[in-house]
């Protein structure tokens, strides 16, 4: 499984969420699959439920979306329109690991998580909605395998007991819950994100809260979240992929396009090339332009025994010559302390031989010793 490989690399590990883009093709779903290949994500993820066991088949007010992109629709009625048939799940997964992805789904209930166990899911994702489902989350770890956990409208109260029971069901069935067995991702769960809602600063907070890797699942437009969570030190990406807006499935408002998705993938890659690693001094790239820093220059002719002077040396590019932390000795405008602890000022230094214009100073170049 390339997610944990991904957490001790320190490449960000990026999840195309199908979702129901697929809009009810079998075949959509498996061209879906490629578009995600084809853009270089490293997962795709779908959501394995029906409508029975999201919720019930209740037309009555708390069932009624009221608001947003899915206002006046009743749950059971939206559910119907965007799962995906579980039969799907195996040739779905079987076109994704043919690809060189990973294949992971969200179960909304214990028969989803029995289901997925019997095609063979190496690991978990569980929705923000679900996060505070405790009993998912116990069915979910008791698998033995690792959790993805999105945390959308979770305080951090609600975040630390997911996080605490998927680790205590995962020691008990392991032995031990190592780094990565649980991830949490950071997520706004409204459908689109405006930006002003997504409060990527968290991430960084997280990090030192919870002590696992954080992530982002992002409904947001474009890719400058993401560059952003890679910078703060997102471990993981989820973003919804379609084929095309155009398609009008019941997800495609908050998803990329898969050249959108495509572009995003590689904004993030280029964030992490960007990002690179702690480095001072310079790089290999800037070799050339080394030459070019200022250092001290004769900029009249100086004859021997002449005194250094402002009028007839100066920092100047290219380097090559002493550096500028002697100009101010060479020159005479250095300070100094007598006996008595006054200041004073150092006197001039002189040419030790004659200097052309032009000339690079050096340590030869002066009588009195640096």
């Amino acid at each position: 499984m390339k997610l944990k490989e991904y957490l001790r690399s320190g490449k960000t590990y990026i999840i195309a969420e199908m979702s129901g883009n697929h809009g009810g093709s079998l075949e959509k779903a498996l061209e879906i699959v490629r578009a995600a290949a084809a853009a270089g994500a490293d997962c795709l993820k779908t959501q394995t439920y029906t409508a029975d066991t999201i919720t019930i088949n209740a037309h009555t007010p708390p069932f009624k979306l009221e608001g947003g992109l899915w206002d006046d629709r009743y749950l059971y009625d939206l559910y119907i329109e965007g799962y995906t048939p579980w039969e799907w799940m195996q040739p779905i997964k079987e076109e994704t690991e043919r690809l060189g992805m990973d294949f992971l789904s969200t179960p909304f209930d214990d028969t989803a998580v029995d289901y997925l166990e019997g095609i063979g899911e190496e690991f978990y994702k569980i929705a923000s909605f679900e996060m505070v489902d405790l009993p998912l989350i116990r069915k979910a770890a008791s698998t033995g395998k690792p959790l993805v956990i999105s945390c959308g409208m979770a305080s951090e109260e609600e975040i630390r007991e997911a996080l605490e029971t998927a680790q205590r069901t995962l020691e008990s069935v392991n032995g031990k819950c190592e780094r990565g067995d649980v991830v949490l991702l950071k997520c706004c769960s409204a459908y689109p994100t405006a930006y002003p809602t997504l409060h990527l600063k968290t991430i960084t907070d997280m990090k030192e809260r919870f002590g696992v890797p954080i992530g982002l699942s992002d409904h947001s437009a474009g890719s400058l979240p993401e560059i952003a969570a890679v910078a703060l030190g997102a471990s993981v990406i989820e973003k919804h992929i379609c084929i095309s807006k155009k398609d009008n499935t019941v997800d495609s408002d908050f998803s990329l396009s898969k050249e959108e998705f495509s572009q995003m993938v590689k904004d993030v890659r280029d964030a992490e090339a960007a990002l690179g690693t702690v480095s001072y001094g310079p790089s290999d790239d800037e070799m050339s332009m080394y030459a070019l820093r200022r250092s001290l220059y004769a900029v009249k002719d100086i004859r021997k025994g002449e005194i250094f002077t402002k009028e007839n040396v100066r920092s100047v590019r290219p380097a090559g010559g002493l550096h500028t932390r002697y100009y101010d000795r060479l020159t005479g405008a250095a300070s100094c302390s007598n006996e008595d602890g006054a200041e004073g000022k150092l006197s001039p230094m002189h040419a030790a031989r004659d200097i052309p214009f032009g000339t690079p100073l050096s340590e030869q170049d002066i009588a009195e010793k640096l």
